[in-house]
């Protein structure tokens, strides 16, 4: 079984763990690799999400050995095995124990921000990694977990090593893994995208399951969001002959969509603009995340760094976009509007310029509008320009630009607010504003508002 990215991997194994959802159950990611699978299980199930966070003990000088595993509380796991064939000294290992101990602590922190974790004792726990070769890490997360007092405890899994997988049933109570291969040697090889995932994306999502995006309710008890849409993955093919790679969602009877032209260095798996689109989603818009580079074109810009500042390139690969969402029959009646972030958002406002009649509305959450330079004269898209208030330097810019505009326009400040909007329920304020601009813009009785 291959997996494009985790993403899918996730909603493939939520579907697989569907049975729990009536028993209320709370999802556990092991950091960082499981996190984005648990946040798409925990989002299906309705469940809570919280990290457990493990770290490897590596032999020293040869640390991609694994001489067991330590895991937040002070659980310890210790491989006989390797220990009986290599000549650690028992207070080197002490010493190793305690440094990743720190580690461990430093990782909760960051994590969780100061929230205590969620409590599992008498629930239903789901826990959930990308994959497991030698299950060192997943062990020791599961014996701290079980000393915790859960009701059930079931590993869940999109691969694993079937010799593996064998050894840790007698932790849990059941084990849902999607494909157990005997021939296993590298997790990576069942993904096409299995890129890092770091500190920052692990906050992120735990932020947005905690705003909602996961086994939230909201004011007295009404269910969180709808069920996600499908997410089709597709390839847009330009003139050039370049061919670019996103992600198309249409939730039922879409009202318009949303195309993300993502900032330098990003791409259509940006967590904030993946939380960005689901909240569109759920508002009954649909959205198309897609790389404006091809990969070789990604390759080159990781070496020099310019093409992600080529706004007017980037300008008419968003042309291109809108061109093919006109192209695609479940798309082509509905009302198109431009999501853009940083760099991105300086794209979006040149292809709304260049091509009026495709842009119905833009809005730009931390941009740089300023490097449109003499286009913003030329929208007259209905735009809403979104600044974080401790983004000095950003909100200064997009208080010119905003004086440029000819179309409908307005400026929002997120208090308190820094570039990213990492700061807690900023992104929220982001996506809400979002929601709301391009509803009132997008929506089919929008033409007859403005006839």
């Amino acid at each position: 079984m291959l997996f494009r990215d985790r993403v899918d991997a996730g909603r493939r194994l939520a579907f697989a763990l569907r049975r729990y959802r009536d028993e209320a159950p709370v999802v556990l990611g092991l950091p960082r690799g499981g996190v984005p699978v648990a946040y798409e299980v925990a989002r299906a199930l309705k469940a809570p999400l919280d990290v457990w966070v493990v770290r490897k003990l590596g032999v020293p000088g040869y640390e991609e050995l694994g001489l067991g595993a330590i895991s937040e509380g002070g659980e310890v796991y210790l491989n006989e095995e390797v220990l009986a064939e290599i000549d650690v000294p028992q207070e080197e290992v002490a010493e190793i124990v305690d440094r990743k101990a720190a580690e461990v602590e430093d990782r909760v922190r960051r994590f969780r921000r100061g929230r205590p974790p969620v409590d599992v004792e008498g629930r239903t726990v789901v826990v959930v990694d990308d994959g497991i070769a030698t299950g060192g890490t997943v062990r020791v997360a599961l014996r701290a977990v079980r000393r915790r007092g859960p009701r059930r405890l079931v590993l869940a899994v999109p691969v694993a090593s079937a010799t593996t997988l064998e050894s840790l049933r007698p932790e849990v109570d059941e084990v849902v893994c999607l494909d157990a291969d005997p021939q296993l040697f590298a997790i990576g090889a069942y993904y096409q995208d299995f890129r890092q995932t770091t500190d920052e994306d692990v906050v992120e999502l735990l932020e947005r399951a905690r705003i909602g995006g996961a086994g939230a309710e909201g004011e007295e008890g009404q269910a969180g969001p709808p069920e996600p849409a499908d997410e089709l993955p597709i390839e847009l093919e330009l003139d050039e002959g370049a061919r670019l790679q996103g992600s198309l969602t249409i939730p039922a009877g879409a009202t318009g969509i949303v195309l993300f032209a993502h900032g330098s260095g990003s791409s259509r798996h940006s967590p904030r603009n993946r939380y960005v689109a689901e909240v569109l989603q759920s508002a009954g818009l649909a959205t198309l995340l897609f790389d404006l580079l091809t990969g070789e074109e990604e390759a080159v810009d990781e070496r020099t760094g310019h093409l992600r500042f080529d706004v007017e390139l980037l300008a008419g690969r968003v042309v291109s976009a809108a061109l093919a969402t006109r192209e695609q029959p479940e798309t082509s009646a509905l009302r198109i509007g431009y999501f853009g972030a940083s760099t991105g958002a300086a794209a979006a406002l040149i292809a709304a310029a260049r091509r009026p009649d495709l842009a119905d509305a833009v809005v730009s959450r931390g941009g740089r509008p300023d490097l449109a330079g003499a286009y913003l004269e030329q929208v007259r898209a209905p735009t809403l320009l979104i600044v974080g208030s401790a983004d000095t330097e950003v909100l200064a810019l997009n208080r010119q630009a905003l004086q440029l505009l000819r179309g409908p326009r307005q400026l929002a400040i997120v208090e308190g607010a820094t570039h990213l909007f990492e700061e807690p329920g900023t992104l929220e304020e982001v996506a809400r504003a979002a929601s709301a601009w391009f509803v009132r813009y997008l929506a089919p009785q929008a033409l007859d508002a403005t006839a």
